[in-house]
């Protein structure tokens, strides 16, 4: 199987979560971390249901991980999220030294990848990250317009 091949089965298993997250209530963003092939950790949006402003579905799905991994740091490893990451998000992806982040939608309001900000292309930063957006932006987008269509 080609990169965007895995790239695309993986996303969709993103999006499975972020559904998840719907259905919960939640803005409907999930994250799954990849490291060889096999998932790491996956999660969706829990800010509302955990009472966390940090419980977005990146940082959920790093925080299993490195509980998994008994290492905050993960190297080797892809981050596929529905949604561009936030600042907070891409600081704490740097931090755990994620190789690749692959987003679907962009976010025109809060998105750190390019849209608002783009924290990844900062030289200065001692750990660099990849990044790829809109695999499966239509879906990843989709799942969102819905959700704040019904909320309206």
């Amino acid at each position: 199987m080609n990169q965007a091949e895995l790239d695309h089965q993986f996303m969709q298993q993103a999006i499975e979560q972020a559904q998840l997250a719907a259905i919960a209530g939640e803005v409907p963003v999930g994250a799954v971390l990849v490291r060889d092939g096999q998932v790491i950790a996956k999660a969706f949006n829990k800010p509302i249901g955990n009472h966390d402003p940090s419980a977005h579905a990146e940082m959920l799905a790093l925080r299993e991980a490195a509980n998994t991994e008994e290492n905050y740091r993960l190297p080797g490893s892809t981050l596929y999220v529905t949604l561009e990451p936030c600042a907070m998000c891409s600081g704490a992806i740097l931090h755990a030294r994620v190789d690749r982040v692959v987003f679907g939608a962009p976010d025109p309001k809060t998105g750190a990848a390019g849209s608002v900000l783009d924290v990844f292309s900062s030289k200065q930063i001692n750990h660099q990250t990849s990044v790829e957006g809109g695999v499966m932006s239509e879906e990843c987008g989709q799942l969102l317009r819905s959700f704040f269509k019904e909320r309206r």
